[in-house]
């Protein structure tokens, strides 16, 4: 490498180093998944399990490509994301009655207590990881994750 590429370089890692909101923003996620990681654990799940539970269970019964829309996923991520609640059963893929290929991904009765059995643990994540980042950016958070488009991936 020739010194004017080293400075190069260097110069963009400076950049990267001071502007990069992706960089940032994963640290960010590392650092507050732990939080809630550690707290579900008791549960038998981890953050993105049980935000996944959360999902489906608001969803009401979706198909995988409807969960992977809301939850901003592509289809390998949430196969191997949804994979671990089918297998625990806290999940279900109901039985078509005309006999397509869709089947609807419902909440299963484990689910829902596991969500009872947990909320207390999710709280306490919760309470911890607004006091690490304070209300402000709590609410710039939640302001910026309900701006996002509904199909973000699809533009990509």
């Amino acid at each position: 490498m020739t010194s004017t590429e080293i400075k190069t370089a260097n110069g963009i890692v400076g950049e990267v180093t001071r502007n990069c909101v992706m960089t940032r923003t994963r640290r960010i996620s590392r650092v507050i998944t732990g939080i809630y990681d550690q707290a579900l654990r008791p549960h038998g799940v981890n953050a993105s399990q049980f935000s996944l539970l959360v999902l489906i269970a608001k969803l009401g019964g979706a198909s995988r490509a409807e969960i992977g829309r809301a939850n901003h996923q592509d289809r390998s991520t949430l196969t191997r994301n949804l994979a671990p609640l089918l297998t625990e059963g806290l999940v279900e893929e109901m039985v078509s009655e005309a006999g397509g290929r869709s089947r609807p991904v419902i909440i299963s009765e484990a689910g829902r207590q596991l969500l009872v059995s947990a909320a207390p643990a999710w709280r306490t994540a919760q309470v911890k990881a607004t006091e690490l980042i304070g209300e402000e950016g709590v609410a710039a958070i939640v302001s910026v994750a309900d701006s996002l488009p509904p199909d973000e991936l699809a533009s990509l």
